[in-house]
């Protein structure tokens, strides 16, 4: 557990100096409609990059479970996949929120928004069915091969806005300036380290719920 006291310290500092700057540093932006709306940003987008992060995580695990049948594999898989969940969660509910701003609605049906909606869903029902199993190596085995299927929701919904038109920025459109980096860039380290923290509590507390189970 100490292991996870550094990236935790860490992430506490680099999340406190980001919002100061983002929150209160910055000023408002001069388009109307961004004003102060586009602060959301510095929440958003740490949210996103990580829940894809913790996503591809669980991919690797998931295939690693099935080469080599390791136990450890099936936790950090699912370990990782609870946190991504956590963060398209909270991915989904900021880009709401600047979609009433942006845009007039909440939701919109953008492709993003619909694909990263299918993501969300796919991982819902990956929980679902690992809940339904009992058979403990059963349950590690169908959950690897769902997370290599669910996996598949990642890239589309990452490609979604150069497949499709999008009302959402890609990012080769998005221009980020030096002040908005400053605070952007530690909250993307922020959200990152809080993931690594959590990983070191969840896998090991999860090991030892495993060894008490035996």
């Amino acid at each position: 557990m100490k292991k996870a006291l550094i990236p935790m310290v860490l992430s506490f500092i680099l999340f406190t100096y980001g919002s100061y700057v983002g929150l209160v540093e910055l000023p408002p932006a001069v388009e109307p409609i961004l004003h102060n709306n586009y602060r959301i940003l510095f929440f958003h987008l740490p949210s996103a990059i990580t829940a894809y992060t913790a996503f591809t995580v669980t991919f690797v695990a998931a295939i690693a479970y099935l080469v080599k049948r390791g136990e450890k594999w099936d936790i950090i898989a699912v370990s990782s996949a609870k946190a991504g969940f956590f963060m398209i969660t909270a991915a989904l509910i900021s880009g709401s929120i600047w979609a009433k701003a942006a845009w007039g609605a909440y939701w919109n049906w953008d492709p993003r928004e619909t694909t990263v909606l299918i993501l969300w869903a796919a991982y819902v029902a990956y929980f679902a069915i690992r809940s339904s199993i009992d058979d403990p190596l059963e349950k590690a085995k169908v959950s690897a091969v769902l997370a290599i299927l669910c996996y598949a929701t990642v890239p589309l919904s990452y490609l979604s806005t150069k497949l499709f038109f999008s009302l959402h920025p890609s990012t080769q459109s998005l221009q980020i300036g030096f002040n908005v980096g400053k605070a952007l860039g530690p909250m993307i380290l922020s959200f990152l380290l809080m993931y690594i923290a959590y990983m070191i509590v969840d896998v090991r507390l999860s090991t030892i719920e495993k060894e008490v189970e035996y």
